[in-house]
């Protein structure tokens, strides 16, 4: 037990505890008006810093192609001739799996429902022309360059440079140099830690509902859904804090039938959901015709807010892919080792980007193909009921064998949850250590502590009955600061980089 007190940063764990704890309390005691705040700040940071978000996602992009281009895409991470720590589909399945969360499949069969509501959508020409791009958009190429970019300079500091301390700091070293040691390096991790939280909680407070509604439809309950939601909550949280005090490898085996059950449910859909044709005709189509337009949806800021699209969507995954870098990439920098710079963006791009491209193609088109063909209209009920969910469960009971299917979501979805917590909770639990060697994990008590602060946060939300808009804003605020950080880290890596270059 010394040890372990001697192990812990108090610092970084104390810090975002109370945070958090006071947060919580605030979220449940004034609910609606910590919502109207959170509004009005996300209101001024997209209104005012939409720039800010929107070119440093370009800028992501374009960084990932030139370093995989460059001489940079020649380093190994690693030694000069060693072989790739893992084979190329297992380190692919990886790199897959780590960044997808549960709520691919909310988004997945809903996103278009959202984008066709909108009135830029009718601006720019018809639903089916627009309202399956950009759910490839802003899950695609550029969401993914940040995890690439970051995870090849993590890689090399691992790697090549030999540096083990998994921080955000650490990385900012050959910019920051001593300052990494002082306040200013605590700072950093203090930021990525509370990134961290956001992220989580906004991904486990928008996709829970789903799986609430599911089960009161199978078992036609009457029950609140924001009951059930926390329910489900409180069981993942058991089961992963089972699993780390068993040291059991159950959660890898989990994340594995997930993955088949995932791409079981792609299959299914597109072959025995009667639109196989329309579905491949339109994602082919919604694909090139994002391309052909990506730097003007890079780019595309409204202006003169006829419509605030970009403010309401584009910054929000923007700034939703920022505050999960802080665990996605360090996994794949790890699992990495032994292959180029090149071939981790490439691979990368085709593993990760392609297969979340699929999920989307197929699980939107579905439900599009529907509603375009008149078979159902989806947009009528989501238009008088303004609930998403409900609209997505409508969706599902289209489908041949329903109840089976909505259970089969629910269990993948739970699975997911249990799944993220391995290594959300491992990466704040790093942070939250010191001189952690090699290899070594941190200690159980301070990886049950972290696994009670990542939950705690999406449960108040959700009992405060934060809008979707107030959960997108959790992610948009913390990516302000972080924004900075994933800069410094990137010109880190090119100046370091380059020096080992020459």
């Amino acid at each position: 037990m010394k040890k372990e007190f001697h192990k812990i940063d108090w610092i970084i764990t104390l810090i975002p505890f109370v945070s958090i704890v006071f947060l919580c309390a605030v979220f449940v005691r004034f609910p609606e008006k910590s919502n109207k705040l959170i509004q009005q700040v996300r209101f001024f940071l997209c209104n005012d810093f939409g720039t800010y978000y929107l070119a440093i996602g370009l800028f992501f992009f374009i960084v990932s192609l030139y370093i995989a281009f460059s001489d940079y895409g020649q380093i190994v991470l690693g030694q000069k001739n060693e072989q790739p720590k893992y084979k190329f589909w297992t380190w692919g399945t990886m790199m897959f799996t780590c960044g997808l969360a549960a709520d691919i499949l909310f988004y997945s069969f809903s996103e278009w429902l959202a984008y066709a509501s909108d009135p830029h959508i009718k601006e720019m020409g018809r639903i089916q022309e627009w309202a399956s791009v950009y759910p490839l958009f802003h899950w695609g190429f550029i969401p993914w360059s940040f995890y690439l970019v970051l995870a090849v300079s993590f890689g090399f500091m691992l790697h090549v440079r030999k540096r083990q301390n998994q921080k955000y700091s650490e990385a900012c070293r050959p910019l920051l140099k001593n300052k990494t040691d002082g306040p200013f390096g605590r700072l950093i991790d203090l930021t990525a830690v509370f990134s961290l939280i956001a992220g989580t909680a906004t991904t486990f407070s928008v996709a829970t509902p789903l799986i609430s509604t599911f089960i009161i439809k199978i078992f036609n309950l009457n029950i609140s859904c924001t009951i059930i939601s926390e329910f489900i909550l409180v069981i993942t949280f058991i089961i992963y804090t089972y699993a780390v005090l068993k040291k059991s490898k159950g959660i890898s085996i989990l994340a594995n039938f997930c993955v088949i059950l995932f791409f079981l449910l792609l299959a299914y859909v597109l072959l025995f959901g009667g639109q196989t044709r329309y579905i491949i005709e339109t994602g082919f189509e919604s694909f090139g015709r994002m391309t052909q337009n990506f730097l003007e949806l890079s780019c595309f800021e409204d202006p003169l807010r006829k419509t605030s699209f970009p403010q309401n969507w584009t910054v929000y995954y923007w700034a939703y892919w920022m505050v999960w870098c802080v665990a996605a990439p360090f996994f794949i920098g790890s699992i990495s080792k032994g292959r180029t710079i090149r071939q981790t963006i490439l691979g990368g791009y085709l593993f990760g980007s392609g297969s979340t491209l699929v999920s989307f193609i197929i699980l939107g088109n579905y439900s599009m193909g529907l509603q375009m063909t008149g078979t159902v209209d989806f947009l009528l009920q989501y238009h008088k009921t303004n609930d998403i969910y409900s609209t997505v469960v409508s969706i599902v009971e289209t489908l041949p064998y329903p109840q089976l299917m909505m259970i089969l979501i629910s269990i993948t979805m739970i699975a997911f949850y249990a799944t993220s917590f391995d290594s959300i909770a491992l990466t704040a639990s790093v942070y939250g250590c010191r001189n952690l060697k090699e290899n070594e994990k941190p200690p159980v008590s301070i990886q049950l502590l972290w696994c009670v602060l990542l939950i705690i946060l999406p449960i108040s939300l959700l009992f405060s009955k934060s809008s979707m808009s107030s959960l997108q804003s959790v992610s948009i605020i913390a990516a302000f600061p972080i924004g900075i950080i994933l800069l410094l880290i990137v010109f880190s890596f090119l100046k370091d980089a380059k020096n080992f270059l020459k």
